[in-house]
């Protein structure tokens, strides 16, 4: 398992920077007696109140990379603040990366009231995910009423004649990415506003669009 190493302090004076050095010597000792290699280690001198950090960007850029599986950090101050600290803990869940600390000694331990509301957060994503598609759902299916016909966009140049390619928009497709869909919810989607694809077409033709 590789580790980002998140060190933290709110201000420049000395005194903080040997509270960065001390962070950063207890999270390799950390890391090493849990067999974790450290991939990167990240050090900002910044208020915890605030999210546009060139660091925390840095680590979520890795982890989206797959370059590390897990975060270390002292303790969950370090990694951030009040409404922060949430968002922070909800991406990461979201990401699925472990997050281990020095207080715990291993994986932390969320509060009961942290816990509650990344809970109410994810409850509230979901609904708005599937108020999302229901609005995408309906304004397809008016356009298909009011004479809108998908069908006469199909085209087709890489198969035989004869057969054609179905064609559907496919940008919307990486924004649900983005959003956090799966390939059968965004096929699903896709369906209900009248392209009738697979999910093997989705992810085939998402794979085509973003790597070339």
């Amino acid at each position: 398992m590789k580790a980002i190493i998140y060190c933290r302090v709110s201000t420049d004076k000395m005194a903080q920077e040997s509270s960065l050095r001390r962070q950063k010597e207890e999270l390799y000792q950390l890391a090493e007696r849990h067999r974790i290699e450290v991939f990167r280690t990240i050090e900002e001198q910044a208020s915890g109140y605030e999210i546009d950090r060139e660091g925390i960007f840095q680590m979520l850029g890795d982890f989206s990379d797959g370059l590390a599986d897990c975060l270390l950090i002292q303790d969950e101050t370090r990694l951030g603040r009040g409404n922060t600290k949430i968002a922070l803990f909800r991406q990461l869940q979201k990401m699925g990366i472990p997050i281990y600390t020095v207080y715990h000694d291993g994986e932390l331990q969320l509060s009961e009231s942290d816990s509650m509301v990344l809970e109410i957060v994810s409850i509230v994503e979901e609904f708005q995910r599937k108020l999302q598609n229901a609005k995408i759902s309906r304004g397809m299916k008016k356009a298909v009423r009011e004479g809108y016909k998908p069908q006469q966009n199909l085209a087709n140049q890489h198969l035989a004649p004869g057969r054609k390619r179905m064609e559907f928009p496919i940008e919307e497709v990486v924004r649900l990415r983005k959003n956090n869909l799966t390939f059968a919810e965004i096929t699903a989607i896709l369906n209900g506003m009248g392209y009738k694809v697979s999910k093997a077409t989705v992810h085939r033709r998402f794979k085509e669009h973003t790597e070339a």
